[in-house]
């Protein structure tokens, strides 16, 4: 049985993720920020199980707390074994969007302990796991994929913290995909462009007015599904060989243009 662990798995980017994943055989373990018996988490549960004979199941985590971390980690070890897939997904916007000078410390770390602190040291609890097998004979594929934004290299004033905390991601990629090349564990950063999810729900109307105006070369919104059908690619080992690279789901709007 080959796992998956995929943070923020039951709704948006991480759902189209699980739903990729599913088809594909593997096993998943979903977390996320609500209690399994959530009526949206539930039926979300429910849906992506039913696109595979394999096991799916939901756990709730705080990523941002040691100890949900810790918890989940061992939660998911008795029940599924060793995990050879790592998605860190889980991520929030900012609380109040705000300019840069209005910025408030409490918001400021109330985001990046979940879309940056939570994931790096997540990542190092999975990967100590996955080295361990490594060393005790374990030849299985090892992948940790990260999921960033274009607002890791695009400012956006209103929202700095959130653009800081997927630079950081970015920058995580590499430092992990550096330091575990010598135990053969892949690390690849997916960087979606405006995707359509319950988080950019509330600025449906800008958007659709830059994408008319140009913005995205490819004249549309990106979906789940798209970064879905990326992480599978990585999933499967289709790019073995590109350990932190990242692979841009964009439609194309960061190509420079005249």
């Amino acid at each position: 049985m080959k796992t998956a662990i995929i943070t923020g798995g039951a709704r948006g980017i991480g759902r189209g993720i699980a739903e990729h994943l599913a088809v594909e055989g593997w096993a998943l373990a979903l977390c996320g920020s609500k209690p399994a018996d959530e009526p949206k988490v539930a039926q979300a549960v429910a849906e992506i199980a039913a696109l595979t004979s394999e096991k799916v199941r939901y756990f709730k985590c705080d990523v941002s707390s040691v100890s949900d971390r810790a918890a989940f980690l061992d939660a998911v070890e008795k029940e599924f074994g060793t995990v050879q897939l790592l998605v860190n997904n889980a991520g929030v916007g900012a609380r109040v969007r705000a300019d840069v000078l209005e910025m408030t410390e409490e918001n400021y770390e109330w985001l990046m302990k979940i879309n940056l602190q939570g994931p790096f040291f997540l990542t190092q609890a999975v990967a100590k796991r996955m080295i361990a097998a490594r060393e005790a004979g374990n030849t299985e594929p090892f992948t940790i994929i990260n999921t960033s934004s274009i607002s890791s290299t695009v400012a956006s004033i209103s929202r700095g913290e959130y653009c800081i905390s997927k630079a950081g991601i970015s920058m995580a990629t590499k430092l992990w995909a550096v330091r575990l090349a010598p135990h053969d564990i892949q690390v690849y950063e997916i960087r979606p462009g405006i995707i359509k999810t319950d988080m950019t729900a509330a600025v449906t109307e800008k958007y659709d007015r830059l994408i008319a105006e140009g913005l995205v070369i490819q004249n549309r919104w990106g979906f789940p599904d798209d970064i879905g059908r990326a992480a599978a690619m990585l999933a499967r080992g289709d790019l073995r060989y590109s350990t932190g690279q990242v692979i841009m789901v964009d439609g194309g709007m960061q190509i420079e243009r005249l």
